[in-house]
């Protein structure tokens, strides 16, 4: 388990793990990670990077044909990343509450959430699309913006608009870097690279808000229009 994990996160894993199971195993990590809180862990910026790479050649062969297919990966992963973002949206709407109750654990860290609800907070819709390029954010934020109780409209068009720009444009910079040789040759460090700019955005929030010393905000669904209006009678 602790192998397969690690190599989840290596270049020469994620090819050998496409390799092996091809769109299929690319469909479920991409689902896995944004619509399943468990799945924070999982790659997803190196993963479509390395995929666009094997859309541009066989990396044991490179006279072969490309072991995926561009339009066909896109279509699938895009798919795969607003279903995610769906079934997260919904799950942080009907069960927000009683995933606040849960210890913290290997797969469930409540501080990611109290996160990406400050990140939700501050940002709106828009934070549904930008989270998408922020490791952990991504599976977080759609749950928070279902505990908000995000007007599924608003939910619905930033969260395709946000999955297609995130799917689309890393396939294609790793479709770019495939068909250069001189970059084929320093994938792996240029994979290093998209990851770790990747972490510039979450590192730059957490350290404004720890030495900024703004309060966190409260991890409490918001109510119902009905409990609202019951209120106020």
């Amino acid at each position: 388990m602790l192998d397969w994990m690690y190599q989840l996160h290596t270049p020469d894993g994620i090819r050998a793990i496409i390799a092996a199971g091809g769109l299929l195993v690319l469909t479920v990590i991409i689902f896995s990670e944004t619509g399943i809180l468990a799945g924070f862990f999982l790659p997803g910026d190196s993963l479509l990077v390395t995929a666009g790479v094997l859309c541009a050649l066989d990396p044991s062969d490179p006279s072969k044909s490309p072991l995926l297919d561009l339009t066909t990966t896109m279509a699938v992963l895009s798919v795969a990343a607003i279903l995610g973002d769906w079934v997260n949206f919904l799950m942080g709407k009907f069960a927000g509450g009683k995933v606040l109750a849960w210890p913290d654990g290997r797969l469930y860290k409540r501080r990611y959430l109290e996160e990406a609800t400050t990140f939700y907070a501050k940002h709106g819709g828009i934070a549904l699309a930008t989270c998408r390029f922020i490791p952990i954010a991504r599976t977080f934020v759609p749950f928070a913006a279902g505990m908000a109780r995000m007007p599924f409209r608003s939910f619905f068009l930033w969260n395709i608009f946000g999955a297609l720009v995130w799917v689309c444009s890393l396939l294609a910079l790793g479709w770019w870097l495939g068909r250069d040789e001189t970059m084929r040759k320093n994938l792996h460090y240029l994979i290093l690279v998209v990851v770790a700019v990747s972490f510039v955005p979450l590192v730059i929030g957490v350290l404004k808000r720890v030495f900024g010393k703004r309060p966190l905000v409260p991890l409490v669904p918001a109510p119902e229009p009905e409990e609202t209006i019951a209120r106020e009678g």
